[in-house]
């Protein structure tokens, strides 16, 4: 992980994030409405989407090291957002500061159950921090456009994106079915990373500046990048070049099947 952020900054991050997502909720004409980019939901199942889920990571960060998460995570027992816009906004603020808290208490190495433990990210309360900036920045950008207009993720949680999604969500120990490829991701404001597939799994690693180009490369501002691996955008909204097949294949691959 080449762009980890000092914890404190990753809390503030969260706590920025965060106070997006509720003022793109506040401003919203109708929460009613579908979110394009989770079509399956309106905005007000988003907001008891990410409202549940803060919850749940309080949980498992103050439960510490299991083989499964604890069962007060459990979605079916969690409390049912307001209707009221203002009670609203205050249980989404109460939903980031449990969390908030949790996170101050065990600091950044407690170990905590994960669902990523097959992956290059370590199962600790500092990585399940790292991730909710992702998980909040990505949905606040579809809180946003619900009413067109939707901003461009600040750019050093997109940057840090890019690295968190590639080592917890991309890599992986199960190994790759198909033929062994290489794939490099630039960001136009910094950073190179390079994914290698083959028997071992799927790596992340950061590439240096003269390495020679992988099977595939791929171009983008960070933004970009992440609105990307998070499917909010398609692949032919970056610059490729090579063979565009090793990407398709990752995003379709499910290496728990």
């Amino acid at each position: 992980m080449q762009n980890i952020l000092e914890f404190p900054e990753v809390l503030r991050l969260i706590e920025d994030r965060s106070a997006a997502f509720r003022a793109a909720i506040a401003s919203a004409d109708d929460l009613d409405v579908q979110v394009p980019t989770c079509p399956d939901w309106t905005l007000r199942d988003l907001a008891q989407h990410l409202g549940d889920g803060r919850r749940r990571q309080a949980a498992i960060v103050t439960a510490g090291p299991g083989a499964e998460p604890p069962a007060k995570t459990d979605p079916k027992g969690a409390p049912t957002a307001p209707r009221d816009r203002e009670a609203l906004d205050a249980w989404l603020a109460e939903a980031t500061e449990l969390m908030l808290d949790a996170l101050r208490q065990a600091g950044p190495d407690r170990g905590c159950w994960t669902w990523w433990g097959q992956s290059q990210a370590p199962q600790t309360s500092g990585a399940i921090a790292r991730h909710q900036i992702q998980e909040i920045a990505v949905h606040t950008y579809d809180a946003q456009l619900t009413q067109g207009a939707a901003q461009p993720l600040p750019t050093d949680v997109a940057v840090e994106g890019v690295d968190e999604f590639l080592v917890t969500v991309a890599a992986t120990s199960v190994p790759w079915p198909f033929k062994p490829a290489t794939i490099d991701l630039h960001a136009a404001e910094g950073g190179s990373w390079r994914l290698t597939l083959n028997a071992d799994g799927v790596r992340a690693d950061g590439l240096a500046a003269d390495a020679e180009p992988g099977d595939m490369v791929v171009r983008g501002t960070a933004n970009e990048l992440v609105l990307y691996l998070n499917d909010r955008t398609p692949l032919d909204s970056l610059e490729i070049t090579g063979t565009s097949e090793p990407m398709e294949q990752l995003a379709e691959w499910d290496p728990t099947a």
